[in-house]
């Protein structure tokens, strides 16, 4: 099970065989975080993480066509004392921990604002696509905070330390397309055709060997972390973890008999 009750911040679909969405289900506040939402992100990705045969790809968006996630709920953190903001905030990093950690791919269908921790949020995906009314901002540094659940490290490594610094340092929000042409995001959709699309390319990589496709994932990110020549070992070593599979053979026996293979993770 992925959660031990039904969660009241989140909708968990199965759109797609093989495939979580996990929609954050507070249209009414832009869905905005709450510590009650940190908690049950981290009860299901704890899950995926636990158990890594659960489900083949993740997709992660926002309800509604307003926001994907506005960042922390600032009316709950209204009155919190220092102790009380310092439990919230832990809550947030152990989420964002959480998120990075999750074993199957994890796509991005960002269909509207994604501010402050929202954005965080984004950059823990695999990778994402966002609809071409989406806006995008860090702006922590002009309530008096500053990113605290990955952004000062995702964020440069993703578009590059000169744009982050000027994205985080202003405060300043950035489009749709500034976020396509700098990396961020991978396509910009229309609203109404983004989610259908990103379930689309979560069908492609669940049809692909699932054993294959979490080892390559695990080398690509761990490999980021390395030198070239280290990351080459470790490549080599998730390779060889392949090698024994059922699934290995099918592909092989697959082509040979010029048909689709059936992939059972084995």
């Amino acid at each position: 099970m992925l959660h031990d009750r039904t969660p009241t911040t989140l909708l968990l679909t199965e759109p797609v065989e093989q495939v979580l969405q996990v929609t954050l289900n507070r249209p009414e506040r832009a869905n905005a975080f709450t510590s009650e939402m940190a908690r049950e992100l981290i009860a299901v990705f704890q899950a995926l993480e636990a158990e890594p045969a659960l489900y083949r790809c993740v997709v992660l968006t926002g309800a509604g066509e307003r926001a994907f996630c506005a960042g922390a709920d600032l009316k709950e953190r209204n009155g919190m004392t220092d102790a009380e903001f310092s439990a919230q905030h832990y809550l947030y990093e152990r989420m964002a921990r959480a998120v990075l950690a999750c074993p199957a791919p994890l796509l991005g269908a960002i269909n509207g604002a994604a501010f402050a921790g929202g954005l965080e949020l984004a950059l823990c995906c695999d990778f994402a696509y966002a609809a071409e009314t989406a806006r995008f901002a860090l702006t922590e540094v002009t309530l008096g905070i500053m990113p605290g659940a990955g952004g000062t490290q995702n964020l440069p490594r993703t578009i590059g330390e000169r744009r982050a610094k000027e994205v985080i340092l202003t405060g300043r929000p950035f489009s749709a397309h500034d976020a396509l042409a700098w990396g961020m995001v991978n396509r910009l959709l229309s609203p109404a055709d983004l989610l259908p699309a990103v379930l689309e390319t979560a069908q492609t990589i669940a049809g692909n060997a699932p054993l294959s496709v979490r080892q390559a994932k695990k080398s690509i990110t761990q490999g980021l972390q390395m030198d070239r020549a280290s990351g080459m070992l470790f490549e080599i070593e998730a390779y060889y973890q392949l090698i024994p599979t059922e699934d290995r053979s099918e592909g092989i026996r697959a082509f040979n008999e010029k048909r689709k293979p059936i992939f059972k993770g084995r």
